[in-house]
């Protein structure tokens, strides 16, 4: 008989103090439960059969497999009454489903009803029904279906494969739907001068998320980084459905005009460095008298004027990074009108909303930005969109023990 010692021993008792504990693994809730605190994505494999018939089932155990051939596999219940006309079809497509497409989840987790019913579908390369607002989409052949205990492993052979939205996807989690959070650039702070942003963004993302939500625009969140402006976060979906990239992480000069919510409350040498590109002493002093406004008003505001290539840029760097450099974008954005007169200000003219953050010093951690939302209707609703970035600022700066600095 083989001694209970070394390895073997370590694996028969999972112990504290060498008492023996009993082995859960066959208590089907108990399963459950602990493989619930890994979360999973969730999406719906569809199917279209040469009659014309359609399936769709939500899968939640979607996994790739192999780059070379390309290769994804998912694991059907064996008691699915979905899976066998999928299986039947030869093929089938993976619709990755987006945060906001939990309806659309539990629409097809349901029984016995038309599940396509009143959606907008579209087909894919190959003929599959492909799901409108998904995150993206995989079209495969199928290629082997193994039984796994009470499921089958079924393994697909990609034949085609795309981004659609490239919006958060949904998540699978404890039970209960979500959505993805990213934790930003923090493998880019290499000289620790974003952590403090970085702390600030985890407190209020859930706020952030709702601010996009209500504004039905954008929000990012950006800090000083050295002398550069790095966006550390962003919330809400952006306008283009080819955007395949992300805003998090990219870097914008420190100069003025535009971050000037990151210059008011910046100390002389910081505002120098911010007013270093001025052609002259007259425009640093215009620069200067803005600086004044933003502090007095508590935010800043940029107005959409004639030119909103700035604005539009940025969800064209969403879609492709590579298209555009820092400097390049910085230009669209000097052409805008920031922190004008109150004359100058009406309704559908505002673009663009910052407010900062401050720290327990004073000084300004993160700046938030809104923008993307329709153009205001009144000078009640621009206001509001103000009101509402600054809750969301304070509750920022309240989280960190934080104030502005008065003096």
């Amino acid at each position: 008989m083989p001694s209970d010692s070394g390895v073997g021993a370590a694996f028969a008792t999972f112990d504290a103090g060498d008492t023996r504990r009993e082995n859960r693994a066959a208590d089907p809730a108990w399963f459950r439960r602990v493989l619930g605190q890994y979360p999973t994505g969730v999406c719906v494999v569809t199917a279209a059969r040469p009659d014309g018939n359609r399936a769709g089932m939500v899968v939640g155990s979607f996994s790739s497999v192999s780059l070379s051939p390309p290769m994804v596999a998912f694991f059907p219940d064996r008691s699915s009454t979905s899976w066998p006309k999928i299986e039947s079809a030869g093929r089938f497509c993976v619709n990755i489903l987006a945060a906001d497409q939990e309806d659309v989840c539990r629409r097809f987790a349901a029984r016995g009803k038309d599940k396509f019913a009143g959606l907008e579908v579209g087909t894919s390369p190959s003929g599959m029904p492909l799901l409108d607002g998904v995150v993206a989409w995989i079209d495969c052949e199928l290629d082997a279906v193994h039984e796994a205990g009470d499921h089958y492993a079924v393994f697909g052979r990609v034949s085609d494969l795309d981004v659609a939205s490239g919006s958060a996807p949904l998540l699978f989690f404890q039970g209960g739907y979500g959505r993805f959070a990213r934790h930003s650039v923090t493998e880019l702070d290499t000289r620790g001068d974003l952590t403090a942003g970085l702390r600030a963004v985890e407190l209020i993302r859930t706020e952030m998320e709702e601010l996009a939500g209500k504004v039905a625009g954008r929000c990012i969140a950006t800090a000083l980084d050295g002398g550069e402006v790095v966006v550390i976060a962003s919330a809400g979906a952006t306008a283009r459905r080819d955007a395949s990239g992300t805003l998090v992480g990219q870097r914008l000069p420190f100069s003025a005009p535009t971050a000037s919510v990151l210059a008011a409350w910046a100390d002389e040498d910081r505002v120098g460095q911010w007013l270093s590109r001025m052609p002259s002493a007259g425009a640093r002093t215009v620069q200067r008298e803005h600086l004044t406004a933003v502090r007095q008003r508590g935010y800043s505001l940029a107005l959409r004027a004639d030119n909103t290539s700035a604005l539009s840029a940025l969800d064209l760097m969403e879609a492709d990074p590579s298209s555009l450099a820092g400097e390049d974008l910085h230009g669209m954005f000097a052409q805008l009108t920031y922190d004008p007169s109150e004359d100058e200000v009406t309704p559908g003219t505002v673009g663009l909303i910052t407010v900062p953050v401050f720290d327990e010093a004073g000084s300004v951690v993160i700046a938030l930005h809104v923008y993307g939302f329709a153009e205001p209707r009144s000078a009640a609703q621009a206001d509001e969109h103000v009101g509402l970035v600054r809750a969301v600022a304070d509750r920022g700066t309240a989280l960190l023990g934080g104030h502005a600095d008065s003096s």
